[in-house]
């Protein structure tokens, strides 16, 4: 019979990381709206804002770096390498346009917590939906890329949602590198590849405050839905079981 090793023992300390683009009607809302055990370490990170965002998230409290470069992925990536200075035990990204609920955050970082998970994805399917919330556009790429992840990959997701925890031994397996839409994609794609534990915890999902910079334009839906299915074939067809290059987080 194996003998498996002992897993490794639950993070705890974590940190919040918000990218944000023009967000800020929105972003003191999500800030007000995170628990209070997860607000002691909030990174909102300003992708190129030509607004108030990064004064108004700073006023309320968050610590704000700037990513001029523009894309979501490049926003996360900038991120995690200032935190890369004193990693935390896990990370929760969420969006700063107030469409999911952060108070559910306790929910969605609670299977990292008890161990039971590496990677842990909000759900926007599994739970309720304010109508108009999630347009007929996600809803198909959705499908479709979960289905193409459960086809080449043998995990079952149901939602490429942002809101999502990971432990940063996670991420420092993963090795994230797309600095635009493929990121969440990309982060499920490798954990299933991988072999990481990951579960889905679902959340309600609201109208975003603001336009979509995503399902609000065509050129983002058609964007967006490119690169999520260029980053699936491309996962698929790297060699299995090939090493991930350690991304020095």
């Amino acid at each position: 019979m194996p003998v498996h090793p002992d897993p490794a023992p639950p993070p705890t300390a974590g940190a919040v990381l918000i990218p944000a683009l023009n967000e800020e009607h929105s972003v003191a809302r999500v800030l007000a709206g995170i628990p209070e055990p997860y607000r002691a370490r909030v990174l909102v990170v300003d992708n190129g804002s030509t607004d108030a965002t990064a004064r108004v998230a700073a006023k309320a409290g968050a610590r704000v770096v700037a990513e001029p470069r523009r894309g979501y992925g490049a926003a996360c990536l900038r991120g995690l390498a200032e935190l890369a200075a004193d990693p935390p035990g896990y990370v929760v990204f969420l969006d700063a346009d107030f469409s999911d609920d952060p108070a559910e955050m306790t929910a969605v970082v609670d299977p990292v917590l008890s161990g039971r998970a590496d990677l842990v994805i909000g759900s926007r399917v599994l739970g309720v939906r304010e109508r108009g919330a999630l347009t007929p556009q996600a809803r198909f790429g959705n499908a479709l890329a979960t289905w193409l992840i459960r086809r080449f990959f043998g995990v079952r997701f149901t939602d490429l949602g942002p809101f999502r925890a990971v432990t940063w031994s996670a991420l420092r397996r993963i090795d994230m590198k797309d600095a635009g839409y493929g990121w969440t994609v990309e982060m499920q794609v490798k954990a299933a590849k991988l072999g990481l534990r990951t579960r889905e915890v679902p959340v309600s999902y609201r109208r975003r405050i603001g336009r979509s910079k995503v399902s609000g334009t065509v050129r983002g839906v058609l964007g967006a839905g490119g690169k999520i299915l260029w980053v699936i074939f491309r996962e698929a067809l790297r060699r299995p079981g090939a090493a991930p290059r350690d991304s020095g987080l």
